[in-house]
């Protein structure tokens, strides 16, 4: 599909908007609760996708699934951020404040505790990181007293209003030495021996970058779950947005 749509394919833009507009859907149902119905804010975020200089399909190598979405979700944020910026948050923390408050956590409460910062509940962390709604509960009420023990002012939505921004810090603070989603998603799929599990989880503990990319791909394991392909009236409305053609079949094909 990655190939098919960077030579601007009509076969593989149509495999994009069946299977992925849903996604696109459910990202915005999620960050930007109060556009989820706004049809117009999703044809701009198509239409800038398709554009000549949108990276998504430039900059990537066909890539597995789940590795292509997380990188589609960021291009989906970085799109509606510049259609419309959110709001500072009335009380801020800094992603150095917040990694020095977290510093006693294991990596699995880290994990916990960044959810919120994506706007997660129990339930839903719970299932992405296998473990009951109570543990996540008490991991995250754990990391609250930890952060409000360490800012001069605090609130319960700390971390969630400063979900964009904290982003925004970790996915700056690549290096040489971050890891590749297969790396990731060798843990996540169960295939990583023992020493390799061991070597991601030692370096993700101390990097932001990369903890915050294991929870992407987590999150996007779990949106797909539970994504339904876009019917044909739709995707076709919206190849007629994009100007894609559909191809003509030949008589004995019809």
């Amino acid at each position: 599909m990655i190939r098919d749509c960077r030579a601007g394919r009509p076969e593989g833009w149509s495999y994009f908007l069946t299977q992925y507009v849903p996604v696109i859907r459910g990202f915005l149902a999620h960050y930007f609760p109060e556009r989820e119905g706004d049809r117009a804010l999703i044809e701009r975020v198509l239409v800038k996708l398709r554009a000549p200089e949108s990276s998504l399909f430039q900059s990537l190598d066909p890539s597995p699934e789940r590795a292509f979405v997380a990188e589609l979700r960021q291009h989906v944020m970085r799109a509606v951020e510049a259609d419309h910026a959110s709001a500072a948050p009335e009380v801020m923390i800094e992603i150095e404040a917040l990694g020095a408050a977290l510093e006693p956590l294991t990596l699995t409460e880290k994990l916990v505790v960044w959810f919120e910062t994506m706007r997660y509940g129990d339930a839903v962390i719970g299932r992405m990181l296998r473990m009951s709604p109570e543990t996540a509960e008490k991991i995250r009420a754990r990391g609250a007293e930890l952060v409000r023990g360490a800012v001069d002012a605090w609130r319960s939505t700390l971390l969630a209003d400063n979900g964009a921004l904290l982003g925004r810090a970790a996915a700056a603070l690549s290096t040489k030495d971050c890891l590749a989603p297969k790396a990731f998603f060798d843990v996540i799929d169960g295939r990583a021996t023992w020493r390799g599990r061991d070597e991601m989880e030692r370096h993700v503990k101390g990097c932001w970058h990369c903890l915050d990319h294991y929870c992407r791909l987590l999150e996007v394991v779990d949106v797909l779950r539970g994504a339904k392909p876009l019917g044909e009236a739709e995707v076709e409305g919206y190849k007629r947005l994009l100007g894609i053609e559909t191809p003509k079949r030949g008589f004995w094909k019809r």
